[in-house]
């Protein structure tokens, strides 16, 4: 039975709904679907509230003085606004119209389900990238060439026709578009316009630095755990929420130094770590987020018995829909959940207190409608018209309590 034709902006209502589209991104993105959500912050300034000091007036044989009695302190932090991030797509009308000229239901059925499987997988790896490891796409492993091609860490990470920002230490920020992937050699060609000649990105080497973002990514990016948890010494941030870490404990993630992490060593060295951590650390960090490379040299050593002088089992195994991967080790020294992600860097792996943040919205992911109520934008060419729809995630990612979390920095991927 053919479908009833209606207006374009009925068909997005029923088939691009906020709630589909939302809860993709949530059950695609494991930082987002396990941490707190707060969904009515409608913009401004939102206070963020730190413990800077508990009560510890304990004192033997007799009661502490009254003058002398310390007392819980607070200290405000402050998130200035939210962050922006805008998705967009464009249907052509001509693929959307049947024989006699009218926009069909089944047409747009017909193409819309795939654009909202690759839309939110696409939206899903930008956001959890920025909350995760850092507002870059991927790390230049070479200098550019003349003949625009970057060799990147993250070449999954990665499209045709994709605008990328490309940013290194003395270089200045330059829009590109991606025109070529080779994925076995893990490179992209980059190019100034979509479709046009190779670029010369020559000026841009690693011994500056050299990295590729989303478009806007260099300069806006939402709070990144990497920042938050790491110390300025280690790469991170010196502040957090408008306060400095070292001012105050409570901010201080512990930090656990991975350079020596191997394949061969690291069942020892995650279980050492989570020691570490849960000895220094205020909160208990249930988590162990991780990349595959670090995920799989972990199956591996279980597998082959790699232990160290104590047992190691795998409780529980199950692999999500939506990309990422979950184990559950057990040992003498407790219980772990490793959790592997498509989108986390190799070198850092994070022990995580899920309640120990909270993604502050302004409605998660929602549809941009116009004053006529319609959800999308008509533009007339030569070639056609075309439906512009743009979807929004308006939010920050809130930590008030990273001192309940670990980080473990410098892990050089080739020891795995």
């Amino acid at each position: 039975m053919m479908g009833t034709n209606r207006s374009f902006s009925n068909m997005l209502n029923d088939y691009l709904t906020n709630d589909l589209l939302r809860e993709e991104v949530l059950k695609r993105d494991y930082i987002l679907n396990s941490c707190q959500k707060d969904n009515n912050w409608m913009g401004g300034n939102i206070p963020v509230p730190f413990k800077s000091t508990g009560a510890s007036s304990v004192r033997m044989g007799a009661l502490t003085a009254q003058a002398d009695i310390s007392q819980d302190k607070f200290v405000r932090g402050e998130i200035t606004d939210y962050k922006e991030a805008w998705g967009s797509l464009i249907f052509n009308e001509r693929d959307l119209v049947d024989h006699k000229g009218r926009i069909n239901e089944d047409s747009f059925l017909k193409i819309l389900p795939d654009l909202i499987e690759d839309f939110s997988e696409y939206m899903k790896m930008v956001v959890s990238v920025q909350l995760g490891t850092g507002p870059h796409l991927a790390i230049l492993s070479a200098n550019g060439t003349a003949g625009g091609v970057a060799a990147v860490d993250k070449i999954d990470r990665f499209c045709l026709d994709q605008k990328v920002t490309l940013k290194d230490g003395d270089t200045a920020a330059a829009s590109y578009y991606v025109i070529a992937i080779d994925i076995n050699a893990g490179t992209v060609t980059l190019s100034a316009t979509r479709g046009g000649a190779a670029a010369d990105i020559s000026a841009y080497t690693t011994a500056q630095s050299a990295k590729l973002y989303t478009d806007g990514a260099d300069t806006t990016s939402f709070q990144s755990m990497r920042d938050a948890y790491l110390s300025a010494a280690n790469g991170g941030a010196a502040t957090l929420h408008g306060q400095t870490k070292l001012s105050y404990p409570f901010l201080q993630a512990v930090n656990v130094d991975g350079a020596s992490w191997t394949s061969a060593n690291i069942l020892t060295k995650l279980f050492d770590g989570y020691t570490d951590v849960r000895k220094k650390a205020r909160g208990k960090a249930s988590d162990i987020l991780c990349s595959y490379t670090i995920g799989g040299a972990i199956m591996k050593a279980i597998e082959s018995g790699s232990h160290g002088n104590y047992q190691v089992s795998v409780k529980d195994k199950k692999a999500s829909l939506y990309g990422w991967d979950e184990i559950t080790l057990t040992s003498v020294k407790g219980d772990l959940k490793v959790v592997m992600m498509q989108e986390w860097d190799d070198d850092t792996v994070v022990y995580h207190d899920p309640k120990s943040c909270t993604f502050r919205s302004n409605g998660m992911v929602r549809d941009r409608v116009n004053p006529d109520g319609r959800k999308f934008y008509e533009v007339r060419a030569e070639t056609g018209y075309q439906y512009i729809v743009d979807r929004c995630l308006f939010g920050e990612m809130e930590h008030t309590k990273p001192g309940n979390n670990g980080i473990v920095y410098g892990i050089d991927s080739a020891n795995f």
